[in-house]
């Protein structure tokens, strides 16, 4: 333990001050040698939920990024707008024509078949904006108070609940990983 604290310790140590190599008058092959090396960040959340959505033939799976993103920047769970679309249209796949509203949004406006989005990134960020500053921000916190105002059905909360735990518990690769100590 002792020693991997040590490794980890340094090698942050050596990673803060280590300063990228400027190229001033080398060639450009020799140059591209001296620059630092960058690697993509990948971020499992949307990962695991590309391939969970995909193993619902949902037309949402190509979004998983941006459900990830909208939850980061309105400060909620990144698994909530997807569970609801797999309530209120199975991932997306039962929406009416042309709607992008896999989420059942605004049916209560006297549309029968509610809100039409421009596309699917649209209607993520309105009904995660509307999550946020109609529910979350007027103290509908939880899935169960949510579920009193979103819809009529009493076992919508329950239903919605039981694809954030799928979601959450889904492991896309069938592996688990292991923790790796120097």
């Amino acid at each position: 333990m002792k020693n991997t604290i040590t490794v980890i310790i340094t090698l942050a140590i050596f990673g803060l001050m280590a300063k990228p190599v400027m190229a001033q008058n080398v060639p450009m092959a020799e140059a591209s040698a001296h620059l630092p090396v960058t690697h993509a960040i990948i971020d499992e959340r949307v990962t695991k939920l590309k391939a969970y959505l995909e193993t619902h033939n949902s037309p949402l799976a190509d979004q998983a990024g941006h459900f990830v993103a909208e939850a980061d920047r309105l400060q909620m769970d990144w698994k909530l707008v997807a569970a609801i679309a797999g309530v209120e249209s199975t991932f997306g796949k039962h929406v009416p024509a042309n709607s992008y509203n896999g989420w059942g949004w605004a049916i209560y406006t006297g549309q029968s078949d509610g809100r039409h989005f421009d596309g699917w990134k649209d209607g993520i960020t309105v009904v995660s904006e509307g999550l946020r500053y109609n529910y979350m921000d007027k103290g509908l916190i939880t899935i169960e108070q949510m579920g009193k105002r979103y819809a009529a059905s009493p076992t919508w909360s329950m239903k919605v609940r039981f694809f954030l735990d799928k979601i959450e518990n889904f492991n896309p690769t069938g592996v688990e990983h292991l923790a790796v100590t120097i």
